[in-house]
């Protein structure tokens, strides 16, 4: 089993612990309301999860306010995978009792179950404020900002650990993961040969070729990183990452397949939603890449990288006025972007709005100029199609060609 694969089944065991405390029915309520509240406990003990949520559904009837049951009720919703009903039972219970730094956790993990992770991110920080001793919720937290690219967050919320934690190998993989990813490669081989102390694993493999992806290693990255997939197909990011690397190396069809198995194990991985919505794009299957850029975007939204492929599918689309306006929409934020410039100036010009087009063509010669008299290697760790600040992730698409008058 990976390193994470040890660390979310502790955590949603956390979220999914009954609270049977004696404040579960208050003093006075009758006998009815502690037949009730004792029942759920017992079929949620026992496995029957829509039993006892009857039974605290009916026992909240008569006491709204409860905590206990709301935590409860919600842990039964989130071992359904009723993620949606869970997080509303949090959020009642909270509302009550705001300090519950447990009801609050279970919150956060139902969040991230439900892959709505910066609210998971922004209910375990509160944790964490509250408990800073508490791992469960600082490693969640991690993996939280690693999952929306925020490596620097990682690097500043384990640094202080690692070295009251030395054996901890789910921290270990969550810092090396970000070092290398952050371009911090040094610092992250460091932690590479710690966990390789332990032997061969899956997680060791995709640190270092993750490490010879960003040095751009091509070659070696798509040896260590099949090496992974072999190790633990299961692991997050494995076939992300093996995509990527197959894609460096000419070979789009193979990265399709690295992304799509990728997405059966996380539906929300960000890299290989996007990467697929690209390549589909590519082949010319719009309506099927729109799906998964728009899943993309769904989970870091804004991005740059994706609404600028989202745009460029638009007008291949021939959806000219819809592309124009997303496109405007990035170059304003992204003024570097030269790939946008240059489809928003196609857009101009199809629209026969030639000063327009003039004028974007300009800006892109002189972007292309400023590049070239830079020292090779300025445009590292850029998305698709991206050749702009902000972006997070190597080159792998076309640039699109020149645009024309």
């Amino acid at each position: 089993m990976s390193v994470l694969g040890k660390l979310i089944p502790i955590v949603i065991f956390s979220a999914l612990v009954l609270l049977t405390g004696g404040r579960a029915v208050a003093q006075g309520q009758s006998g009815e309301a502690e037949r009730l509240f004792a029942r759920a406990v017992e079929l949620h003990q026992s496995g029957d999860l829509e039993g006892a949520a009857r039974e605290y559904q009916s026992f909240l009837k008569l006491s709204p306010e409860n905590v206990e049951a709301r935590s409860n009720l919600g842990a039964a919703y989130a071992r359904l995978g009723r993620y949606a009903e869970a997080i509303e039972q949090y959020e009642k219970a909270l509302a009550v009792d705001d300090r519950n730094s447990s009801v609050r956790f279970n919150l956060a993990v139902a969040y991230y179950k439900a892959s709505k992770i910066s609210e998971a991110a922004k209910q375990l920080g509160a944790v964490v404020a509250a408990q800073p001793q508490n791992i469960n919720a600082v490693l969640l937290l991690a993996d939280c900002h690693l999952r929306a690219g925020e490596h620097k967050k990682v690097i500043d919320l384990l640094s202080p650990l690692e070295q009251k934690q030395p054996d901890n190998r789910a921290l270990a993989y969550l810092l090396g993961s970000a070092l290398i990813r952050d371009g911090q490669t040094g610092q992250g081989q460091r932690v590479i040969d710690r966990i390789l102390r332990d032997g061969e694993s899956a997680e060791a493999r995709l640190l270092l070729g993750t490490a010879q992806l960003m040095a751009r290693d091509y070659a070696g990255a798509t040896k260590d990183l099949a090496r992974a997939v072999e190790l633990n197909p299961k692991l997050p990011s494995v076939h992300s990452y093996y995509g990527r690397a197959l894609l460096e190396t000419g070979n789009p069809a193979q990265a399709l397949d690295a992304f799509r198995k990728e997405l059966e194990v996380n539906p929300n991985d960000f890299d290989s939603n996007l990467y697929t919505g690209v390549l589909l794009k590519q082949e010319a299957k719009n309506d099927e890449a729109l799906k998964y850029l728009e899943r993309a975007l769904s989970v870091r939204p804004g991005a740059l990288d994706v609404r600028y492929q989202i745009g460029a599918l638009l007008f291949a689309a021939n959806k000219i006025a819809e592309a124009q306006g997303v496109l405007e929409g990035v170059v304003k934020e992204a003024p570097n972007f030269v790939e946008a410039h240059v489809t928003l100036a196609t857009v101009y010009y199809r629209q026969k709005r030639k000063e327009d087009g003039d004028r974007h063509r300009a800006i892109v010669q002189k972007l292309n100029a400023e590049t070239q008299s830079r020292a090779p290697g300025a445009q590292d760790n850029l998305g698709p199609g991206y050749r702009g600040e902000g972006a997070s992730n190597p080159p792998a698409t076309p640039k699109p060609q020149a645009a024309q008058p």
